[in-house]
């Protein structure tokens, strides 16, 4: 996708489609669009070139990963009570089992627990 911030609903919305066609209680499908939400927002704004979304199943958990070319990894970083970011990495930790980078700091990943009769 081109990294351009007027796509993240977009994206949100295809997300939260993806969930209802897998069966995802409805809690966790938010969840996972925050997470979608946040790390696609992250990418474009520090990010270099195109942005890659990949979102899929395993046993028991929904994996989210974004890419792109800056080798500059996502990082958790303060911020203070005035400013209106900053604070999409906390959410991600959070409400993620795990997340982290990888791919020499071009892609960040989280994974979510799901119940495991999902579809």
């Amino acid at each position: 996708m081109s990294p351009d911030r007027v796509r993240v609903p977009q994206i949100r919305h295809v997300t939260a489609a993806v969930m209802r066609s897998w069966a995802v209680p409805i809690s966790l499908a938010q969840d996972v669009g925050l997470v979608v939400s946040e790390l696609v927002t992250n990418a474009i704004e520090h990010g270099l070139g195109t942005v890659c979304l990949r979102v899929w199943q395993g046993p028991g958990e929904l994996h989210v990963e974004v890419a792109e070319d800056n080798p500059a990894p996502a990082r958790l970083r303060a911020a203070d009570d005035e400013q209106e970011s900053g604070r999409g990495l906390f959410l991600v930790a959070y409400l993620a089992r795990g997340w982290g980078v990888r791919d020499g700091g071009r892609t960040t990943w989280a994974t979510l627990r799901a119940p495991s009769d999902i579809p």
